[in-house]
């Protein structure tokens, strides 16, 4: 998926209780065009209290904030009627509870090992509708085994619909998956249009939180993913 063009302020809320990296990247991140830091937090406390009574587009958020899950976050914050998208901020990361988080609503998953380019990518893409997991994280929830409820909707997908999601989950459009690939644009689009037959689903994020949930089982470990 491009980034998108238009001229609107993106509202950021960062929440860490780590003051050093929150200012850090409160900082970083108000020196790009488009992004406004409206408010720093400590607590997840604090950010339901601001995001409450302000509009605010993306919250990023510390996975290891307060060792709390951030799926309780999300699920607090949905409950108290926010609708804008959430981008975790993790270094080590549980597979199983990484997946909750992804299923609760959180629209991507960053390691802080990344580069500062690549979180002002996401973040971009993500305001843009798009699902950001980073590759090593992808490659690492390839193992997570398929919940019980799961049922009859488990499905084993071959090499290219796997890439398809690979690439999907990188933010690319079909055009940029296709090339990727070496496949026209049409022939992704009916890749596409099987995943979702197959599945029963009908939007790309939910097909990229079918594969977090271990819903549909891939062919994707160890092989080359596409990146933005």
């Amino acid at each position: 998926m491009e980034e998108p063009r238009d001229a609107k302020q993106l509202r950021l809320v960062v929440l860490s209780d780590q003051v050093l990296f929150r200012t850090s990247l409160a900082r970083l991140l108000a020196t790009e065009t488009g992004f406004d830091v409206v408010h720093e937090c400590g607590t997840f406390d604090e950010a339901l209290e601001y995001i409450h009574v302000s509009p605010v587009d993306i919250v990023l958020f510390d996975l290891t904030e307060g060792g709390q899950r951030a799926s309780d976050f999300i699920s607090a914050a949905r409950s108290a009627g926010y609708e804008g998208r959430f981008l975790v901020m993790a270094e080590a990361v549980e597979t199983q509870g990484l997946a909750t988080t992804l299923k609760l609503g959180a629209s991507g998953v960053f390691r802080k090992s990344e580069a500062p380019d690549r979180l002002v990518l996401a973040i971009r893409l993500i305001a843009a509708g798009a699902v950001w997991v980073d590759h090593g994280i992808i490659q690492m929830l390839s193992g997570i085994e398929p919940p019980n409820q799961v049922g009859n909707r488990k499905s084993a997908l071959g090499e290219r619909e796997s890439k398809v999601i690979f690439g999907i989950m990188q933010g690319l459009t079909t055009r940029k998956i296709g090339a990727n690939m070496g496949l026209s644009e049409s022939k992704v689009k009916n890749i596409l249009q099987g995943l979702f037959a197959k599945t029963g689903v009908r939007k790309r994020s939910q097909l990229v939180r079918l594969a977090m949930e271990g819903s549909i089982a891939t062919e994707w470990a160890n092989r080359e993913v596409p990146t933005a």
